[in-house]
C-alpha cells in the first residue's frame, strides 16, 4: 500500500514537472528564422566652407527637421567680394552706350545733306547750278551714310562686349552668393544626431566631417538567410521582428522586406542562421517603425511565416 501511494506522488510529480517545461517552453525565446543587428540610413554632414565656425548649435540626441540651420561658417571676406562684384556690374551697366544718342548728330548732318541735295537739283533745273554741285552734294550725302553704319556698328559691338562683360561678372556674383549659402550648415534630414566633431570658434575646412544624423524613426533589421529561405522572401513581405534585450526579453515588431541582396557571401561570424552549415547566405534589409525602444546595433530576429 506504501509503494502505491509513492508511485501515485512521483507520477504526479512528473506531470507538474512537465506542465512547467510546457510553460516555460511556450514563453521562451520563439526560434527566428533569421538573426542580425538593427541599423538606420546615416548622414554624415561635412563643411562645404572655409573659416571659423562662428555658430554651431549641434549636441548628441538632439533631434533636426530637414532644412534646420544649426551653424555657420565666417562670411565677411565673402560679403565684401560679393559688394565689390555688385559695384562692378552697375560699372559696367553705365558704360552702355545709348545708340539712337550716339547716331542723333549724324542722322542731322543726313538730313540737312539731303535737304542740300534737293536744292542743288532745283538750281539745275532752274540752270542757276552745275553738275559738279550735284555730285558734291550726292557724295557728301554718301560719306555720311556710311558714317552713320559705321557708327551703328561700333556702337552695337560695344553694347554687345559691355553685356558679355556684365554677365560674366552676374555670373561671379552668383558664385559667390552660392559660397555664402554653402557657409550656412543645414541639416539635410530630419533625424537625431548621433555624433558631433566640431565645436563652435573652431576653424574648419572644405569636406571636415562636423555631425552625423539619422532618421531612428524608421530602423532596418539586416537578417541573413539560407539560399533555401531565400525562395520563401520576397519585397515586400510583411515579416514579424523581435528586438533582443537579452535576458529573454523581447518585443514583437511588423516589419516590411525591402531589400535582398542579390548576392551571396560567407556567413558573418556575429550572425546565427537556421542552417549552421550553410558557408554562403543573403543579406536582407526589414523596415520597421521604430517605437523609441529599437537602437542602432541591437541583435534582433525575424520570422517570414
Amino acid at each position: 500500500m506504501k509503494a502505491n501511494k509513492l508511485i501515485n506522488l512521483f507520477s504526479g510529480l512528473g506531470a507538474l514537472g512537465l506542465l512547467v517545461l510546457v510553460s516555460s517552453c511556450g514563453n521562451g525565446t520563439p526560434k527566428y528564422d533569421a538573426t542580425g543587428t538593427f541599423e538606420t540610413t546615416e548622414v554624415l554632414v561635412s563643411s562645404e566652407a572655409s573659416g571659423k565656425l562662428l555658430h554651431f548649435d549641434v549636441e548628441e540626441g538632439n533631434v533636426l527637421k530637414a532644412g534646420e540651420e544649426v551653424g555657420v561658417v565666417d562670411t565677411v571676406q565673402l560679403f565684401l567680394k560679393k559688394m565689390q562684384l555688385s559695384a562692378n556690374v552697375k560699372s559696367v551697366q553705365e558704360q552702355r552706350p545709348d545708340i539712337l544718342k550716339q547716331v542723333a548728330a549724324t542722322k542731322e548732318q543726313i538730313e540737312v545733306a539731303k535737304r542740300e541735295l534737293n536744292r542743288v537739283r532745283n538750281l539745275i533745273k532752274a540752270g542757276a547750278a552745275n553738275q559738279k554741285q550735284v555730285d558734291d552734294a550726292e557724295s557728301t550725302l554718301k560719306v555720311l551714310y556710311k558714317q552713320l553704319a559705321a557708327q551703328n556698328s561700333n556702337l552695337q559691338n560695344s553694347r554687345q562686349s559691355l553685356t558679355w562683360q556684365s554677365s560674366s561678372v552676374g555670373i561671379q556674383v552668383a558664385q559667390v552668393e552660392d559660397e555664402l549659402k554653402k557657409c550656412h550648415v543645414i541639416s539635410p534630414i530630419s533625424g537625431t544626431i548621433l555624433a558631433k566633431y566640431a565645436e563652435a570658434g573652431e576653424l574648419t575646412a572644405v569636406g571636415k566631417p562636423l555631425f552625423k544624423v539619422a532618421d531612428v524613426s524608421l530602423m532596418y533589421l539586416r537578417a541573413y538567410i539560407t539560399s533555401e529561405q531565400l525562395a520563401k522572401v520576397k519585397l515586400g513581405q510583411k515579416v514579424t521582428v523581435y528586438s533582443d534585450y537579452g535576458n529573454k526579453e523581447q518585443k514583437k515588431y511588423e516589419g516590411s522586406v525591402t531589400w535582398i541582396s542579390d548576392r551571396s557571401e560567407f556567413t558573418p561570424k556575429t550572425i546565427l542562421t537556421n542552417d549552421e552549415r550553410a558557408n554562403l547566405v543573403y543579406a536582407v534589409k526589414i523596415a520597421v517603425k521604430n517605437d523609441g525602444y529599437l537602437k542602432i546595433g541591437m541583435y534582433g530576429g525575424v520570422k517570414f511565416s
